[in-house]
C-alpha cells in the first residue's frame, strides 16, 4: 500500500540533509521516523490502558499496596534476598 504525505519545503530540506549525513535515503529517514513514532504511541496507549484497568480493579476491590510496602519490596530487587511482590490488601 503506497501512501504519500505532504511536508513543507523547510522540513523536506531538513530530512534531505539528515539523510545525506546518515548516508540513507530521505524515504528511509521518514519511514524510520514514522515507525518510531507509532511504536512510542502504541506503548503510551498500552500504558494508559493498563493504568485504567488498574484503577478500575482498585475501585472494584480496594486492593492496594502502600508506598512503604512497595518500596520495601523494590529495595530487594537485584539482591540475594530478592522477594516476590507482596499481596495486595484492602
Amino acid at each position: 500500500m503506497a501512501t504519500s504525505i505532504k511536508i513543507d519545503d523547510a522540513l523536506k530540506s531538513r530530512v534531505r540533509q539528515l539523510a545525506e549525513s546518515r548516508r540513507r535515503s530521505s524515504h528511509w529517514i521518514m519511514r524510520e521516523a514514522i515507525e518510531q513514532y507509532v511504536e512510542r504511541e502504541e506503548k503510551h496507549e498500552a500504558f494508559k490502558q493498563e493504568a485504567l484497568q488498574a484503577w478500575t480493579a482498585y475501585r472494584e476491590t480496594g486492593g492496594h499496596l502502600t508506598g512503604q510496602e512497595t518500596n520495601d519490596w523494590l529495595t530487594t530487587w537485584g539482591s540475594d534476598d530478592e522477594r516476590p511482590a507482596p499481596e495486595c490488601h484492602e
